[in-house]
């Protein structure tokens, strides 16, 4: 009888502790914890926002109001989370450009900037230096519209990071190469083991910079893309030839109905017909040659946006390249001293041949 008493006591504590591992777990139904990882996926992140004016805002934003606003999928947001290493990466998208350039990752629409906040220098250096030269050129005329001003400055701090890194590279292994081939030691050797290993990561880091902007100079579409203000321009105008029909159409209709009914065989006068239609084909022929004209401008200004913005990425395009071909002029001082090296072993190794047993 105690026996039994112990097995029904024991038997509720399984239960109980069952029934509080569920309402810690979540809606899953799984003894495993995911609810902090969909906590994280979905909660705030700290936003700086830098709008036409050159005014830095912080924000606290969820991943779903982002989507909205900028009308991305989540697996763009993806390439800017700072959990993930992605490499470096620029879209465009129907209404934004996401660009991921090593530590600069931001969202850039047609009227304004969403920065990942972080503590990097080159974040804050961004955001600074964004935010001074919009305000500059507030009273002066737009040479570029808003987000490739945004663009620019990313490529530009993108380069010049990367060109920096890469000097300082070369000027830190040149002299221990050159140490090392007058004089073979164990520590040079692991010091050259060392810099070869940053000189590979940061070569392939270039390398994925000059392969994307490669990639958009030879895609028309993807530059045409990211041509935001003139797509929001544009669609505004559609909106506004909307309205016009809208109105024309019921002001027309309101004119051929201003006969009175004195009887049920009475119809509209003729007069009044035909100025209405006059009207109405008036309207529709005059918004049509709008309509038009507005097609054909787009167009041509359009290819010319186009070559603009594939002159800007021409220019960091070269910056980079440069970047990359000091970074290979460097891996091939490392593999001739490496050649001098082993003939100096193999000849120290003829001149004293170990003794034959």
């Amino acid at each position: 009888m105690e026996k039994a008493e112990i097995s029904s006591h024991n038997s509720d504590k399984p239960e109980s502790a069952f029934a509080n591992n569920s309402a810690r777990i979540g809606g899953f139904g799984s003894m495993f914890p995911f609810s902090g990882i969909k906590k994280r996926g979905h909660g705030s992140r700290s936003w700086i926002r830098v709008d036409q004016q050159g005014n830095a805002k912080v924000l606290e934003l969820d991943k779903a109001t982002i989507m909205r606003h900028c009308s991305l999928p989540s697996r763009d947001l993806r390439l800017l989370d700072p959990l993930f290493i992605y490499p470096s990466t620029i879209l465009g998208r129907e209404k934004a450009i996401v660009v991921n350039l090593e530590q600069i990752r931001c969202i850039i629409t047609a009227e304004e900037v969403f920065l990942m906040n972080s503590l990097d220098g080159s974040v804050v250096k961004y955001k600074t230096e964004l935010s001074n030269r919009l305000q500059a050129a507030k009273d002066q005329p737009d040479e570029l519209p808003f987000e490739f001003k945004a663009l620019e400055l990313a490529l530009e701090l993108t380069c010049m990071s990367l060109d920096a890194q890469a000097k300082e590279l070369a000027t830190d292994i040149r002299p221990v190469l050159d140490e090392l081939a007058s004089s073979i030691s164990t520590l040079n050797l692991e010091r050259v083991r060392r810099f070869k290993g940053n000189l590979l990561d940061l070569t392939q880091r270039v390398q994925k910079v000059r392969d994307e902007i490669e990639h958009l100079m030879d895609d028309d579409g993807d530059m045409a893309e990211m041509y935001l203000t003139e797509k929001k321009e544009r669609m505004e105008g559609y909106a506004s030839n909307d309205s016009d029909v809208e109105n024309v159409a019921s002001t027309g209709a309101k004119g051929l109905s201003k006969s009175a009914p004195v009887s049920p065989v009475t119809s509209v006068s003729p007069v009044a017909a035909t100025n209405g239609a006059r009207k109405l084909r008036k309207a529709f022929s005059s918004i049509g040659r709008s309509s038009k004209h507005t097609s054909l401008s787009s167009s041509s200004s359009g290819r010319e946006d186009i070559v603009q913005l594939e002159m800007l990425l021409e220019a960091y395009f070269i910056v980079v390249d440069q970047t990359l071909s000091n970074l290979s002029s460097l891996k091939e001082y490392i593999d001739d001293t490496e050649d001098l090296i082993n003939i100096k072993l193999v000849s120290s190794y003829n001149l004293y041949p170990s003794p034959s047993l």
